[in-house]
């Protein structure tokens, strides 16, 4: 009996020295990516949201322009720095960093499609203030349509650059996937396993596997502002992704594109996985859908050749 209390009482202090250590662990990765100080937000804007202060910043005059990220790790609105400038000169450009992402605020709550929808909404309700044209990256594109659908009045035109499959949108939480939510907000251990997945040298490998036409010009200063964009927050930058890889913000939007009678113009880099199928999903649907493929591009071409989306968004705006 003597005996076996003794190693429940080593087990137990070796669990929780083990524990402090990669608490202290986690503490320090989080720290040392803001070491370059990508994320400017000394000029910052809040929104104060029902859930969060939202940062966002304000350039330039004339028609409102909202630009959204994308819900990769890391994204944030820095990923539009290529064409803020240029676009102000012709617009009001508003560019927001979402609930859960980049320098707003990363409450520990399951973020839904719903989530995303009401901020788009009360963002340009009560901040921009006027009907609005607005530009998506990536899967944040949902958002924007069923945002659209809800409250049609907030909306001019659509602008989505490589948007989600529509078909993929439809695959719902499994148990497998509660499963996963449920470990990675697991405290410690769980932001462990979350800081290797957005470890350096795992988002660099992602990028060059999936983001960009030409690895060997990659920009460095994004990769960064990546890194340290999905360790600001510290243990809860990982709410934001915990739900989006257990398809918490998955929603079937084919209602919204069917039923939205908004201009929808979708600008497809021409490397992107199974960028051609994904616009004749999208105009399957909606057949007013309009395309135009930048070529030697891929996910982010408004980074990799800002001239050529600045051009292809001054046609269609």
């Amino acid at each position: 009996m003597k005996k076996n209390k003794n190693r429940l009482t080593t087990f137990v202090v070796l669990f929780s020295s083990a524990t402090a250590i990669i608490h202290i662990a986690n503490k320090i990765i989080a720290a040392s990516a803001s070491l370059k100080e990508m994320l400017d937000s000394n000029r910052r804007n809040y929104y104060k949201w029902r859930f969060g202060e939202i940062f966002y910043t304000k350039k330039g005059s004339g028609s409102p322009v909202l630009l959204i990220h994308d819900m990769l790790p890391g994204a944030c609105g820095y990923e539009w720095n290529r064409i803020e400038e240029e676009l102000a000169m012709e617009h009001t450009v508003y560019t927001i960093d979402l609930l859960g992402c980049g320098r707003s605020e990363k409450p520990g709550v399951t973020y839904t499609n719903f989530v995303y929808v009401q901020v788009i909404c009360d963002f340009i309700r009560n901040v921009i203030g006027e009907k609005t044209d607005v530009i998506t990256s990536g899967f944040s594109g949902s958002f924007a349509v069923m945002a659209c659908r809800n409250e049609k009045n907030l909306f001019n035109r659509l602008i989505l650059v490589n948007p989600p499959a529509p078909g993929n949108l439809t695959q719902m939480p499994s148990r497998k996937d509660r499963l996963l939510k449920y470990f990675l907000e697991i405290p410690v251990f769980g932001t462990l396993v979350y800081h290797i997945i957005v470890s350096r040298v795992n988002t660099s490998d992602f990028f060059i596997e999936n983001m960009v036409f030409d690895p060997f010009h990659m920009d460095q200063n994004l990769l960064d502002a990546y890194y340290e964009a999905a360790h600001r927050g510290g243990c809860q930058a990982k709410a934001a992704y915990a739900s989006k890889a257990s398809r918490f913000m998955n929603i079937n939007i084919l209602p919204a594109l069917k039923s939205i009678d908004n201009s929808i113009f979708i600008i497809e880099g021409e490397a992107e996985n199974n960028g051609a199928a994904v616009v004749d999903s999208y105009r399957s649907i909606n057949p007013s859908v309009e395309s135009v493929t930048i070529p030697h591009t891929r996910h982010l071409p408004h980074m990799e050749d800002p001239e050529k989306f600045l051009e292809q968004i001054g046609i269609f705006l």
